[in-house]
């Protein structure tokens, strides 16, 4: 078996490895940046999974794709959103603006896996095409602001919310438990007025309690889907309705309360509720810093902080 087979694209054929089902425009966004090591995290390459198969359902919904072509992209798209592929999603975060690099890698992944699926040559693009199959519907500049959107949703709920709650409710207990224990406070590192270290952790229990509902609160913002606005926002070369069968789709899949964006001219040319989550996390990683080194220097003296 050789070690590498040809793919083709508007540029013409490339080399490729024969074990991985990426195409052309993977392996050429390889070689036109090399920069960094970073990849694309696994979070947004499963919600890239989850847009393909989605849109390839929402297209077979409204008599765009047929059924054999639509139902081969979702399982295919069923193996990247379960992490099979990850290792078919080399490409470096330093790229084009638009991430149509990732988009096509998606692109390029699911289309060869369901050409496999069928009984296909991998490679090429028959009976599934990457652009006109996979990507139907869609354009880099709706489908990586709606991926974003996704995975960053899904690492709330699934990942920062409950260690945010856990560590809360730790932080609660200790409150209680020490609610009698009695110390020193501590003012501007000297020894004040008494306190317990039940009112002490209290502190820090409401401090997690505020950080998530900040996090919370960015999520009605992250839920609507830039999906459908296609290049520019119109929803050019999309069917009526896709949008939204598009939108009740993913938040089927994911089973998170996603919807279409009511304005897709902002939900793709900004990326606010972006900026307002990435200011709710630089308040919870503050809070956590505080917290961690309040105790460090409660820990780092026999009675009160300090060793003075």
């Amino acid at each position: 078996m050789s070690e590498t087979r040809t793919e083709t694209d508007s540029f013409g054929p490339l080399k490729v490895p024969a074990d991985k089902y990426w195409g052309a425009q993977t392996q050429r966004s390889l070689g036109n940046f090399k920069i960094g090591t970073e990849t694309m995290p696994a979070p947004l390459v499963r919600a890239l999974g989850v847009i393909k198969k989605a849109a390839a359902l929402t297209n077979m919904d409204l008599k765009n794709l047929d059924r054999k072509t639509g139902q081969a992209i979702s399982k295919a798209a069923n193996e990247v959103i379960d992490g099979k592929l990850n290792d078919n999603f080399p490409l470096v975060v330093w790229q084009t603006g638009s991430g149509t690099q990732s988009n096509m890698n998606a692109n390029e992944v699911i289309a060869n896996r369901a050409i496999e699926l069928l009984g296909g040559k991998i490679g090429s693009k028959d009976p599934v095409h990457p652009n006109d199959h996979v990507n139907r519907s869609q354009s880099s500049n709706d489908t990586f602001p709606t991926a974003m959107h996704i995975s960053a949703v899904e690492q709330l709920h699934h990942a920062l919310i409950p260690a945010l709650e856990h560590l809360q409710g730790a932080l609660a207990a200790k409150a209680k438990e020490w609610r009698k224990t009695l110390k020193i406070g501590r003012t501007h590192l000297q020894d004040a007025t008494p306190l317990t270290l039940g009112q002490e952790f209290s502190g820090y229990a409401a401090q997690l309690k505020l950080s998530i509902e900040r996090v919370k609160a960015t999520l009605p913002r992250l839920y609507p889907l830039a999906q459908g606005g296609t290049a520019v926002g119109t929803g050019l070369n999309t069917k009526k309705g896709f949008d939204k069968t598009f939108a009740a789709h993913v938040a089927k899949i994911t089973k998170l309360p996603f919807k279409t964006a009511p304005n897709k001219f902002e939900a793709l040319a900004a990326h606010d509720a972006m900026v307002e989550l990435s200011g709710a996390l630089n308040v919870v990683a503050v809070s956590l810093f505080k917290i961690a080194n309040d105790i460090r220097l409660l820990g780092s003296g026999p009675r009160s902080g300090l060793g003075e």
